[in-house]
């Protein structure tokens, strides 16, 4: 519910623009005087001023110059006697919004505050838009129907109604930001902003600055204000991602916005109310974090509410094939080119494959494939992926990162698929005797010559 501060010195006034506005479902609260008006504007989040100009204890004039000085965002609408018209336009000069002459016509006053609150929120997000990597942010489906990712589905479905606080954890490459935009877009918060954040990527001296804005002239170089990205996403959500990289001593300031709902701008002296939804994640273990004194404990148990663990690729394989397919369809779409098919034994090397960076690994493959193509089959030539666990994997090479058993199965698939080849060379190819050399069945040998790709 957005909140409208209306500053009118006259009782019965005040009390029919608050009955008003009520009825079309915005919260209200009420200055007798331009004074009370800028102490609230000051230690109040408002989304929209709607002043008198003459005023007692400071003008209408003062008020829209000290909102302002705390919001440029914020609309200022300006009531004005119809004698004072040349006065409302040098308002408008200032940086109000628009004027309305009393007496009120409850309609248009309704209609000025609905145009005005949506060019807030466009101009909300155009500011996002100028400080994001891409001009386009945009939702790609979620693919896989494995278990692991359908019970990732069903926490997202639960959760994401509620103002519950997420922790997303996985390895880089899963798409987690892709998650936290999921559950963005199923909350009621949806048409309000979503505000991601990489804690990684901003040197800790920036990111105070970044996440909870300044003052003109609380440093060297802040010729002006500028608001954080916790302001920013007010009412909607922040994505706080990498957050295990954060630095101990913001996380104080992170932990009380949780707690308080208030954040400080740097070289600020009020604090600032919000109303957001906080989404982060981390690919390291803060838990371990937490025993290691890098990371808050109470930081850790009030962002771990619900927390969601992303599967790596390499436990849903199942899914390969389908990922594969979205990310050929979308990049023909970017490229430009004609859509492409994969052979069965591409898609067989890509489902073999160990995916150590993830879904972002695959499409960036699936794009390499895509250019070298000169057809419109990828085959495993274009791929230029040898897989750990297919022939030709290394043991050295493999990647410690899994539980025990992942390892170890990663370990034993390489060890047979060279046993199996070395004893297919040994035949000339004579698969049953390479079977009576390994001592297996010639059924179980062809099973796993097939899994190996070892036909050839």
């Amino acid at each position: 519910m957005e909140k409208i501060l209306i500053v009118e010195d006259k009782e019965s006034m005040a009390r029919m623009l608050r009955e008003t506005l009520e009825l079309f479902a915005y919260e209200v609260v009420t200055a007798k005087d331009g004074a009370e008006g800028i102490k609230i504007i000051r230690e109040n989040k408002v989304d929209l001023v709607l002043t008198d100009l003459k005023l007692p204890r400071k003008d209408g004039i003062e008020v829209l110059k000290a909102s302002k000085d705390e919001n440029p965002l914020v609309p200022v609408i300006v009531m004005t006697a119809f004698g004072s018209v040349e006065t409302a336009v040098n308002a408008m000069k200032l940086g109000a919004y628009d004027f309305i002459t009393k007496p009120l016509d409850t309609d248009h006053l309704h209609l000025l505050i609905e145009r005005s609150l949506k060019n807030r929120r466009l101009a909300t997000e155009n500011l996002l838009l100028k400080d994001a990597l891409s001009q386009h942010i945009g939702m790609p489906d979620i693919i896989g129907k494995s278990p692991k990712m359908l019970a990732v589905a069903e926490n997202i479905q639960k959760v994401s109604p509620t103002k519950s606080t997420v922790l997303l954890l996985g390895e880089s490459g899963t798409g987690k930001e892709l998650f936290a935009r999921a559950i963005h877009e199923l909350s009621p918060r949806k048409e309000l902003p979503f505000v991601p954040i990489n804690c990684a990527a901003i040197p800790g001296e920036l990111l105070e600055s970044e996440l909870f804005g300044y003052e003109k002239g609380a440093f060297t170089g802040a010729g002006e204000k500028k608001l954080g990205k916790f302001e920013l996403a007010n009412k909607g959500t922040i994505f706080l991602d990498e957050i295990g990289e954060m630095d101990i001593t913001l996380q104080t300031k992170v932990l009380r916005a949780l707690q308080e709902g208030e954040i400080d701008r740097v070289g600020g002296t009020n604090s600032i109310k919000i109303d957001i939804r906080i989404i982060a994640a981390s690919n390291k273990d803060l838990e371990a974090a937490v025993a290691g004194n890098s990371f808050r404990q109470d930081l850790y148990y009030r962002l771990s509410v619900f927390p969601i663990t992303i599967p790596p690729l390499r436990e849903r394989k199942e899914d390969v094939p389908a990922l594969a397919e979205h990310f050929i369809a979308k990049l023909s779409a970017e490229m430009n080119i004609p859509h492409k098919n994969i052979s069965r034994e591409a898609m067989d090397v890509l489902k073999d494959y160990s995916w150590k960076g993830n879904v972002r690994e695959l499409e960036n493959v699936i794009e390499r494939a895509m250019i070298l193509c000169d057809g419109d089959l990828i085959t495993q030539k274009e791929l230029r992926l040898t897989p750990l666990d297919a022939p030709g994997g290394k043991l050295e090479d493999i990647s410690l990162d899994g539980t025990l058993d992942e390892v170890a199965k990663t370990a034993l698939r390489i060890a047979e698929s060279r046993r199996i080849r070395k004893a297919l060379e040994d035949t000339h190819g004579n698969k049953t005797r390479a079977a009576e050399t390994l001592k297996v069945s010639y059924k179980t040998l062809l099973t796993k010559i097939k899994d190996y790709n070892l036909e050839k």
